[in-house]
């Protein structure tokens, strides 16, 4: 099964590095930004985790979760972390997902369901495809999804950025525009017609074109 934005997360039990979770159970009320890696003690993702092990306290006050994946045993990750810690600087406080026998690979399309067996012989270049950003909403619904190359890496900050607009335009009827910013203008939502819009945002707006109506942030 394919999965699209605003389907149902699927649901999952598993171990990490803090523990049994099962996931939706783990997200509760917050916001959750789940994000995967190929293999341990590889170069890029130690990067990655390292960064954000930093910028965790910025997904905090968004109300946000941040949990890891990668194919690898659960012992192996408490390994890794201290060479994260090492060379980053940052030591993960996230938990960390032992996914050995691929189960959630699979259940988030990282990787065909057909592929039969465990992480074990597996190479990075194999599950090349174990490199994609999830962010679940507090309803459990998929907002964004996202799949990089192995040696691209992930540009988390986008990923902030990201989940400051989802949640301004769940809460407000506005989108954002291209490159859009936190206290930058945005768009009144196409679903709202002028009327109401005088209403909704009594400061007003500029409309360059009837279809592009340019606002203050809200809120």
């Amino acid at each position: 099964m394919s999965l699209r934005i605003n389907d149902i997360a699927p649901d999952f039990t598993a171990q990490t590095t803090q523990g049994e979770i099962r996931f939706h159970d783990w997200i509760g009320d917050s916001w959750a930004v789940l994000f995967s890696h190929p293999k341990d003690f590889t170069p890029v993702c130690t990067t990655e985790l390292g960064y954000m092990a930093k910028i965790e306290p910025e997904f905090t006050k968004r109300h946000a979760k941040l949990i890891g994946l990668s194919v690898d045993p659960v012992e192996n990750h408490h390994k890794w972390a201290l060479d994260i810690e090492e060379t980053q600087g940052h030591l993960p406080r996230y938990p960390m997902i032992g996914d050995h026998d691929l189960k959630v690979a699979k259940l988030y399309n990282m990787l065909p369901a057909d592929i039969e067996g465990t992480s074990e012989g597996r190479t990075a270049a194999t599950n090349a495809t174990v490199r994609s950003v999830f962010i679940v909403g507090p309803d459990k619904r998929i907002k964004l999804m996202l799949t990089y190359p192995m040696t691209t890496g992930r540009n988390f900050d986008e990923i902030l950025r990201v989940l400051d607009s989802i949640q301004l335009t769940a809460k407000h009827k506005v989108a954002t525009p291209a490159n859009w910013q936190q206290g930058d203008d945005v768009i009144i939502a196409g679903s709202v017609s002028d009327e109401d819009a005088k209403t909704l945002f009594p400061q007003g707006w500029k409309a360059p074109k009837p279809y592009l109506r340019i606002t203050k942030q809200p809120g």
